[in-house]
């Protein structure tokens, strides 16, 4: 009877075999097809967490380099508030020193002189950390760095030209922090 049962073939392995090596090589092919379900899984798993991390990377990057740029940007215009509140003075300053005249022995002039002289170094203090006067007389209206307060149809002169500064605008680091209040051509 043993040998009859050599001769029964497996169905799964469409071979003869005995019973004992039927059942040997079954349970070793369904435990090799558990292990590469398994490994199939672990691979995916795998794979989603690489592309996780990366993700994950890429965004930390962009958050890194976004934090750069902003303490980038606040390093560049440190000061931007005490310089415009130091623009008023300068303005000040203007306005006193235009006062003057052409007589320099009275006390007026002399008292004048010394206003020029600290005009002079707040000045240049102002032009060392990079603020810089916007140029606008006789210059084409730029509504980014000026606004028009008036207009004023001026024979001889093209339209949209600046033809008068009422309030000097000023730029700092390439910013600009004050518009320039002019009037302009018709």
């Amino acid at each position: 009877m043993e040998d009859k049962e050599k001769e029964i073939k497996c169905e799964e392995h469409k071979e003869n075999c005995d019973k004992k090596h039927c059942k040997e090589k079954c349970e070793k092919d369904n435990c090799h097809k558990k292990h590469n379900k398994e490994v199939e899984k672990l691979k995916k798993e795998n794979q989603e967490l690489n592309e996780k991390v990366l993700r994950i990377s890429a965004e930390m990057q962009n958050m890194k380099r976004r934090y750069e740029e902003e303490i980038s940007r606040i390093y560049r215009y440190e000061g931007e508030s005490f310089i415009k509140k130091t623009l008023s003075v300068l303005d000040n300053f203007e306005r006193a020193i235009s006062m003057d005249d052409t007589n320099l022995e009275d006390e007026v002039s002399k008292f004048l002189s010394g206003f020029k002289l600290i005009y002079g170094e707040l000045k240049k203090n102002l032009s060392d950390i990079g603020v810089e006067e916007i140029k606008c007389l006789n210059n084409p209206f730029n509504p980014e760095a000026m606004e028009a307060v008036l207009t004023e149809k001026v024979e001889g002169v093209e339209s949209g030209l600046v033809i008068d500064v009422m309030l000097k605008g000023y730029k700092y680091n390439d910013k600009i922090i004050r518009p320039a209040m002019v009037k302009v051509s018709e």
